[in-house]
């Protein structure tokens, strides 16, 4: 009798010490952010918190949940992209944690270099302001096109584009997908490593990872960033079992920015 009154305390201790873990849930992209949350699941188990990720597909979704407080926070965006997303919206939220930075590429299914594009080509941008602006930027590097000095570029700000290529404006998740109605596309790595593309064996052209404003953070409403949940979230994903992973699952595709 004293053996399993011992063994059924021992189990209530572990059954009130699980439901007392307190919850984290965040939303996220899948690729690569959702897969650096579940590396993390146990680093903040260990610190008494339940890691609960909700996927996203898009980058408007996971803002509003979180301005909504449907979710602690978010984890998938660059602060650029953030600070148009405030303006437009109204939402206060604001950066904490950076975490990595995944550097922007163009691909193709037709040409092997941009050296084959001819004139009249079709190239496919993101159609939100921060990244087709970025997506531009990209470009003109290459010689390409030239552009007017605007702090966020669109298709208007083309200043020179000598073989007459025609820009084709899509949704950022989809610009994977429309590699196959045009002759390059510039994707995001988050939507290219879903797509099975790999950014340092497909890409045409990679973004230059030195001094890029691009960093994705975790992200949280306003009042919440130094909360305890939040304080617990940014040292998992900041630590540095987190940083070699990113080194060693993603080979350089993806760069931790910490």
């Amino acid at each position: 009798m004293t053996k399993l009154l011992k063994s059924s305390l021992v189990a209530l201790s572990l059954l009130v010490s699980a439901n007392a873990a307190e919850k984290i849930t965040v939303a996220a992209t899948p690729v690569p952010h959702a897969e650096i949350l579940e590396f993390i699941k146990p680093i903040l188990a260990k610190d008494g918190y339940t890691l609960e990720i909700k996927e996203f597909n898009d980058y408007v979704v996971p803002n509003l949940a979180t301005q909504d407080g449907d979710v602690d926070a978010n984890y998938f965006q660059h602060l650029p992209y953030l600070e148009e997303f405030n303006k437009n919206k109204g939402t206060t939220l604001v950066h904490t944690a950076g975490v990595h930075l995944e550097p922007m590429g163009v691909y193709s299914k037709k040409i092997k270099s941009l050296d084959e594009l001819k004139n009249g080509d079709s190239v496919a941008v993101p159609n939100d302001p921060t990244n087709e602006s970025r997506a531009l930027d990209l470009l003109a590097s290459t010689g390409i096109i030239k552009l007017n000095s605007s702090s966020l570029k669109t298709i208007l700000d083309i200043a020179e584009n000598p073989k007459n290529l025609k820009f084709v404006e899509v949704e950022t998740a989809q610009t994977p997908r429309a590699l196959d109605d045009v002759t390059i596309a510039v994707i995001n790595t988050n939507y290219a490593l879903n797509a099975s593309l790999n950014p340092t064996k497909d890409a045409l052209v990679i973004e230059d990872g030195k001094n890029n404003p691009y960093t994705n953070y975790v992200v949280v409403k306003q009042g919440n960033e130094n909360s305890e949940k939040t304080k617990a979230l940014n040292n998992a994903i900041n630590s540095d079992e987190v940083k070699e992973f990113i080194r060693t699952k993603y080979n350089g595709s993806i760069l931790p920015a910490f």
